[in-house]
């Protein structure tokens, strides 16, 4: 079978390697389609600081059941499944509180294991959830990245009274406003960033209001409509957004972080105080799968507006370089694995 294989930073190779063979517990899949994340990228250019090498990236992927391992029911054979990239212990104390997503031996597939970006890959059996038919493939292939959203969604307990600030309508930006927007039924969704193409995004996608940054202080222009934004969610992750957001938020506001930075930032603990707000911060997904897929059960998001590419696996160099280089015109990038 053919693999995608970071060897080491900046070296990419699709190499052949055996079927894998699935242990206890494991199911195998025939990979249908990957999704294409920023991590992705950075473990190829050496900047994600969990990855190990060699390494088979990719942690959005939907297939079939092919093989199934001891202990695991044959009745799955031929199942349409999504993984949920998140292997957790089961028994720490992260764990134990409903947070496998911060699992003190986490491994993460695609990261710590080899991931999606193959023709064949294994998964715990647990991690694999059955997608409905009425759930077509490469929108399943899109349950992971809606999981994102999903669980700084369930940390900021968005209402419709709320009036949102979102920072950043890259994919992550994208995925909180659909579900701020069709889930949540948030009024008003504000949404800032500093390329145009992607602010028109965001109203596509159901943005209210755009605020270019880059051209306006964004201070000023929601002053102006004396706009206080309730709840708050870094997209974008750039160390001088978090002490912004503070001054920007509303009294008793919900503040949430969507990922990180090594570049330290300095905020002052009595903006915090002052207003009580609440600051949250999410990492991958606590089991919110389910979650995800009866939402596009019940239509409530609309994953194929993200996908704008479809790559075959033999170009995935082309598609890495593209959702990397093109943030004008690129948000979701689809590999394809055939059948």
């Amino acid at each position: 079978m053919k693999s995608v294989v970071i060897q080491q930073p900046e070296q990419l190779v699709i190499e052949e390697r055996p079927q894998p063979q699935p242990q206890a517990g494991e199911v195998r899949m025939r990979v249908v389609s990957a999704g294409i994340c920023g991590s992705d990228v950075h473990i190829f250019r050496g900047h994600n600081p969990f990855a190990k090498y060699p390494r088979v990236i990719g942690h959005e992927f939907f297939g079939r059941i092919d093989a199934v391992g001891e202990g695991v029911d044959p009745a799955r054979l031929g199942e349409r499944v999504v993984v949920d990239p998140v292997v957790s212990c089961g028994h720490c104390y992260p764990c134990s509180v409903g947070r496998p997503n911060v699992c003190t031996s986490l491994q993460v597939i695609g990261v710590h294991r080899d991931g999606g970006f193959s023709e064949y890959a294994c998964a715990p059996a647990g991690n694999a959830y059955r997608v409905p038919e009425g759930i077509p493939d490469r929108e399943a292939t899109m349950i992971e990245p809606f999981s994102i959203a999903a669980n700084i969604c369930a940390q900021l307990q968005p209402t419709p009274q709320d009036v949102a600030l979102i920072y950043g309508a890259g994919p992550m930006g994208l995925t909180v406003i659909q579900v701020l927007r069709g889930v949540y039924g948030v009024k008003q969704i504000i949404v800032t960033d500093r390329i145009p193409e992607r602010l028109a995004m965001a109203q596509e996608n159901g943005a209210d209001r755009v605020i270019h940054n880059g051209e306006q202080d964004l201070a000023a222009a929601l002053q102006a409509e004396a706009l206080r934004p309730t709840l708050i969610v870094d997209a974008a992750c750039h160390p001088a957004i978090l002490p912004e957001a503070i001054t920007l938020a509303s009294p008793a506001a919900r503040i949430g972080i969507m990922g990180f930075s090594a570049e330290p930032c300095t905020i002052s603990q009595q903006a915090i105080t002052g207003k009580e707000l609440s600051i949250f911060s999410s990492r991958l997904n606590s089991v919110r799968f389910p979650q995800v897929i009866s939402w596009m059960e019940e239509q409530r998001i609309r994953p194929e507006k993200l996908i704008t590419h479809h790559f075959p696996l033999d170009h995935v160099t082309d598609a890495l370089t593209l959702f990397e280089q093109n943030q004008k015109t690129c948000c979701k990038v689809l590999l394809t694995f055939g059948e």
